[in-house]
């Protein structure tokens, strides 16, 4: 996805983009396929390989629950480990196919600016995030939340703060320029309308519409908590752009 530049402050320097490049079909950066393979893998476990039973005990102790903190229950190691294992379960394929789709969409070219060790406290980060959200206006729900849609939202945040540029220069996408500050990115139209939308589409989520595929509700807050945690904190984890060679224009 290429940004407009007309109302967005940029850096004075842009790529010209190189007509001759092709960027290969899977061009995934090796943590994003990680984080594929585990999501995928342990849906096909709980499929097909778990009894009943032991499905329960996953998603009883890899979902993240509201009601576990309450204050009825002892805090396991669940109650620290669960909000992080939740990104990797899903309600069903198409739950999980979607996920992984908008993954390695914005995924990628953040993974490869940040480089996985980042990348993946950047993932944590925006987990905490959406799920705090989630438990401070559902406190005590005992309904299980799982899905990686509040990291990818957070990916989605992170993104609007580079104006979704993305250099392809070196067959390997990822986010370029300078971090717009958030002055820049609430003026940067692009931006603005795409937050807008995902907005928009996650308070139609919170009013009844199923558009994950999940098969149950959605907890529409966890996208806007990742959302916002992506948006104010990519700051932390950001390196800063890497040196090219860019022609002045």
């Amino acid at each position: 996805m290429s940004a407009e530049s007309g109302n967005q402050p940029m850096d004075d320097n842009t790529e010209e983009p190189d007509a001759s490049r092709r960027e290969p079909l899977f061009n995934l950066p090796a943590v994003i396929t990680a984080i594929i393979v585990v999501c995928v893998v342990v849906h096909l476990l709980r499929l097909y390989v778990l009894s009943d039973q032991q499905n329960y005990a996953v998603i009883l102790y890899g979902a993240f629950i509201p009601e576990r903190y309450s204050g009825q229950f002892v805090l396991d190691w669940a109650a620290f480990t669960s909000p992080f294992t939740s990104s990797l379960l899903h309600a069903g394929w198409l739950h999980l196919i979607v996920n992984m789709v908008w993954l390695a969409a914005f995924g990628s070219p953040l993974a490869n600016r940040l480089g996985a060790v980042r990348f993946l406290l950047f993932w944590c980060f925006t987990v905490a995030g959406s799920l705090l959200l989630h438990y401070v206006v559902r406190l005590g729900d005992p309904t299980p939340v799982i899905g990686a849609s509040g990291a990818i939202s957070g990916m989605m945040g992170a993104a609007a703060r580079f104006g979704f540029r993305t250099d392809r220069s070196a067959d390997r996408p990822e986010f370029s320029g300078r971090m717009m500050t958030l002055a820049e990115t609430f003026q940067t139209r692009q931006s603005m309308i795409f937050l807008g939308v995902w907005l928009a589409i996650n308070f139609a989520a919170g009013a009844g519409l199923d558009l994950s595929g999940s098969g149950g509700s959605i907890a529409w807050e966890a996208h806007i908590g990742g959302m916002i945690a992506g948006l104010l904190g990519i700051g932390l984890f950001d390196p800063g752009p890497r040196r090219h060679s860019f022609t002045s224009t």
